[in-house]
């Protein structure tokens, strides 16, 4: 009677799961959207109290990473070619690479736990990417070299008519392929999500935004980057995005959560080192948070601040560790040592200048650069998880 019971209750489960519309959204952005945080980094999370439960989402019984039973992805961009899809139950390597996440892993996991209705997934990212020019959106019109552009171009005798022929052609690949992605998925739902009926429906319930790091960088777009108002091209070309998106997949309130770049932390906390960064870096942020101020997008829109969930203990490991690194190199260049004896001359410094717990966050939670938020599945799973609570609040409130 017992295993009755459980096989009734099972199938009355997936015959109101499936009864549910498809909530459907969509994760867009640049290498950090990608994910390079290596599964090699998820022990990491669970050294932290603050973030252990994490972990235990991230996990099943088996210790491994979780394949989540009714959250779907298809995702382009982190393949050889940028077309080539992937797509499949959610799980752990569907970032940069197979052997990395990015914020998809755990927006899949929480929005599970936030609503019950079946998920699926549409990434489109690539790296390397701009939104001034590769993800510029129609409304936001061509891309209009400025003056001091305009200026260095004349210096360096540059034809600017084939300038802005190739800027042209540049402008809006991206954001053409990511909404030609989107509707080829939603054409043919069954494709990626078998168990799909059509008499079920899907919702185009948000779409998450990640990216940041090439426009932040660009001083030829953005000349006055450490001056208030310098990266305003940005806010107005992330508003022309969120009406664009919207007018293309018919969705005129589908909720918009941007994640808001994060890299070194709260520029508040920025050591002596990084002050030179400071304006520059909080600038952008501020630009990046803009739109979510827009009367036209109160309630629709937020800005999601990746800041949060940076991890200064690495960072200030790593910088501990890099110093040391400037020391090895200059015994070697003073002893004239071999690279053999550099390396045991850092080791040995290694291990009496750094702590037991500095040796260890550095071994397991770092896998890439700090622009790809140090490659780490504690940062970038806490990301995912803060944009998908942002999503939930605005989907309470669409």
């Amino acid at each position: 009677m017992r295993t009755i019971f459980t096989f009734l209750t099972t199938l009355l489960f997936a015959v109101q799961l499936h009864a549910k519309p498809l909530k459907v959204f969509i994760l867009a952005g640049q290498s950090n959207m990608q994910g390079h945080a290596k599964v090699s980094t998820f022990e990491h999370i669970g050294m932290d109290p603050a973030t252990a439960p994490m972990l235990a989402e991230m996990l099943g019984a088996d210790g491994k990473p979780k394949v989540c039973e009714r959250v779907w992805i298809s995702s382009i961009g982190c393949g050889k070619d940028e077309k080539e899809e992937q797509s499949g139950k959610l799980t752990a390597g569907f970032g940069a690479s197979p052997e990395k996440i990015g914020p998809e892993f755990t927006f899949g996991l929480y929005m599970q736990k936030l609503t019950d209705a079946p998920i699926l997934l549409i990434k489109t990212s690539w790296g390397g990417k701009s939104l001034n020019t590769d993800f510029r959106s129609p409304s936001a019109g061509p891309y209009v070299f400025n003056e001091t552009q305009l200026a260095n171009f004349q210096k360096q005798g540059k034809d600017v008519a084939a300038m802005t022929a190739e800027k042209a052609k540049a402008t809006g690949v991206y954001y053409r392929l990511m909404i030609e992605h989107v509707k080829k998925v939603l054409a043919d739902l069954k494709r990626v999500v078998p168990s799909y009926d059509p008499a079920q429906g899907y919702e185009l319930a948000g779409f998450a935004w990640f990216q940041g790091w090439n426009d932040m960088v660009d001083g030829s777009t953005y000349p006055n980057r450490d001056k208030a108002g310098g990266y305003d091209a940005y806010s107005v070309a992330m508003a022309h995005l969120i009406r664009d998106v919207r007018k293309d997949l018919n969705s005129p309130k589908l909720p918009f959560a941007i994640g808001v770049m994060g890299v070194g932390g709260p520029t508040a906390d920025y050591g002596p080192d990084e002050q030179r960064y400071k304006t520059t870096h909080q600038n952008f942020r501020d630009a990046m948070a803009a739109p979510a101020k827009l009367p036209e997008f109160q309630g629709n829109v937020a800005a999601v601040l990746a800041e949060k969930y940076w991890d200064r203990e690495l960072r200030l490991a790593r910088q501990k560790e890099a110093k040391l690194k400037d020391e090895a190199k200059k015994q070697a260049k003073d002893s004239k040592l071999k690279p053999a004896e550099e390396k045991a001359a850092l080791d040995k410094l290694r291990a009496t200048a750094l702590t037991e717990r500095e040796r260890l966050v550095l071994e397991k939670g770092i896998s890439n650069f700090e622009f790809h938020y140090l490659g780490s599945a504690k940062i970038l799973g806490g990301v995912g998880k803060g944009l998908a609570e942002a999503m939930s609040d605005l989907m309470r409130t669409k």
